[in-house]
């Protein structure tokens, strides 16, 4: 790697490549995802660019608003010719604190096309019993609370999709309930708040020279929710790969598209250093 702030060395991968389940396209996404199937893919999960000035490789994150939005209601309908009619589309956006409507924005963008059947809270961070958890980048402001969170919007054709709610549950707290409601084991759906540790980096190269990348526990947890073991995933924003990461992780088929080949590079170094699947995971 380079110093701090410059982008890797290795050469960027220009071509698609398949490495296990998962398979790299590089190219634009809406060009791409035409050239995908009807109804082929069962889980979308992805992270758009936010518009809100984020330093990508390649890419203009601080573009007109409207034409953004323009854009991401263009992907909305390219997702939405592409996933099945019981398929889950979980997309992660957030704003900042000068700007919080963003994420709302988008959402408002989506709202012709799918149905908003779930929306979760990704607490990236967070202050509990005197001490802090978890990373965030801090601000400096006397106006501005740090933001800590980032919204997961979960989009379906019909907001009637089942979801195996307890493959990302957790255990009782008072072990009487299990019998008193019912239950088969002590298990129970965890919210829609989600606390996922955003580890603290200390420089880009620690990222992957990516301005905004999630941890692989998120997808991870998505793919699980939507509840089908052989799904095939596809994330359209790919940057460095983590939704590919947790689909070859969980045994799944994924696709990813990604503009900058430098990313879609480090993608395939990430898929080609995981370890070989455990039995019963494959």
């Amino acid at each position: 790697m380079g110093p701090d702030g410059d982008p890797p060395s290795a050469a960027p991968a220009d071509e698609d490549r398949t490495v296990g389940r998962q398979t790299v396209l590089v190219g634009d996404c809406l060009v791409r995802l035409a050239e995908l199937p009807e109804g082929s893919v069962d889980v979308v999960v992805t992270s758009p660019p936010y518009n809100i000035g984020l330093a990508y490789n390649a890419y203009d994150d601080g573009g007109d608003r409207a034409a953004y939005l323009d854009f991401i209601a263009a992907a909305g309908r390219a997702l939405k010719r592409v996933l099945a009619p019981g398929g889950s589309f979980f997309l992660n956006i957030a704003g900042t604190a000068s700007d919080p409507w963003i994420a709302q924005e988008v959402a408002a963008a989506l709202r012709p096309l799918f149905v908003l059947q779930n929306a979760i809270v990704w607490v990236k961070s967070i202050a509990i019993d005197g001490r802090s958890v978890g990373h965030f980048k801090p601000i400096n402001s006397r106006r501005y609370l740090n933001h800590t969170y980032e919204h997961v919007f979960h989009f379906t054709a019909t907001g009637a999709v089942p979801l195996d709610r307890l493959a990302v549950g957790v255990p009782f707290q008072d072990k009487s309930n299990i019998a008193r409601f019912g239950h088969d084991a002590d298990r129970r759906c965890a919210g829609n708040v989600w606390f996922i540790r955003y580890e603290t980096i200390r420089s880009r190269g620690e990222r992957f020279h990516h301005p905004s990348p999630f941890p692989v526990e998120l997808p991870e947890r998505c793919i699980l929710l939507h509840g089908r073991r052989d799904a095939t995933v596809l994330d359209p924003f790919l940057g460095t790969g983590s939704t590919l990461v947790a689909a070859e992780r969980l045994g799944c088929r994924g696709i990813g598209i990604e503009l900058d080949p430098v990313y879609a590079a480090a993608a395939v170094r990430r898929l080609e250093g995981l370890a070989p699947l455990a039995p019963d995971v494959a």
